[in-house]
């Protein structure tokens, strides 16, 4: 049955991402649909064991990225579309998800910059980044952060993409 709810989750992420690719924007349409279909499907297929663990995964997922939304290092629509794909995976799924969804981010990250040729730049702004954050908590750094028009910025949807692909790869038998 989980593998069922990650195709879904799957769809939706790549939906995600292209529009994430091509607009730098994730509809809400599509986030808050996936949202509303994977709670009522999960609760269809699963009745309330599965509802709760989309809710929960929901919370989970998307809580973290809305705590890295707060610290501006990513932006609303990743959080709603985590929190989408979040609730097809459900609770079971997050941490797999989570990780996997941050390693394709850290390795697009590493190969833009690596392309743009800003790896010294990138060294010192999370330095910069990092001291900020000690000395004066977690609050947006004003400078480095998704929201200054000058900040290079990287399209998660992708990543999050990845990260169900590898939650749904793990469903099948491969020996």
């Amino acid at each position: 049955m989980e593998r069922y709810l990650l195709i879904c989750a799957f769809v939706f992420a790549v939906v995600g991402s292209v529009e994430d690719a091509r607009t730098r924007k994730i509809p809400n349409q599509l986030t808050y649909l996936g949202f509303i279909a994977a709670l009522f499907l999960r609760f269809f297929m699963l009745g309330w064991p599965g509802l709760r663990d989309g809710l929960t995964g929901t919370l989970v997922g998307g809580g973290i990225f809305f705590f890295l939304f707060l610290l501006g290092g990513m932006g609303g629509g990743d959080v709603k579309l985590m929190a989408a794909i979040s609730a097809w995976a459900g609770i079971t799924e997050i941490v797999t998800l989570l990780i996997a969804a941050a390693i394709a981010g850290g390795a697009m990250a590493v190969a833009v910059m690596i392309y743009r040729q800003r790896a010294l730049t990138t060294i010192r702004n999370t330095m910069v980044l990092i001291q900020h954050h000690l000395t004066v908590g977690l609050r947006p750094h004003p400078e480095l952060n998704v929201r200054q028009a000058h900040t290079m910025r990287l399209p998660f949807a992708p990543a999050i993409a990845i990260g169900t692909l590898y939650c749904l790869s793990r469903t099948f038998s491969w020996g």
